[in-house]
């Protein structure tokens, strides 16, 4: 699925798409979330998880300049897209 198509999508079909097609790739933690990173076709997604409300908050295309990019490249390689 192209990130268009997904960006569109509502929450739940989101889940669907990342449980069937898209690969955990790790988890951060950030603020007061758990960030799940996951591959896409060709396009990150994370995914920030409230331990306190205990839900699924929002679901988002990775942004490339994101701060967080250090949390994740401190334990992994990412490769240029």
């Amino acid at each position: 699925m192209i990130w268009k198509d997904f960006k569109q999508l509502n929450i739940k079909d989101k889940i669907s798409v990342l449980y069937e097609s898209g690969t955990f790739i790790v988890a951060i933690r950030y603020y007061k979330y758990k960030v799940n990173l996951y591959l896409m076709d060709n396009y990150f997604v994370e995914v920030f998880f409230n331990h306190k409300l205990d839900m699924i908050e929002k679901i988002e295309i990775m942004d490339r300049n994101t701060t967080r990019l250090k949390f994740y490249t401190d334990q992994i390689k990412l490769t240029s897209l």
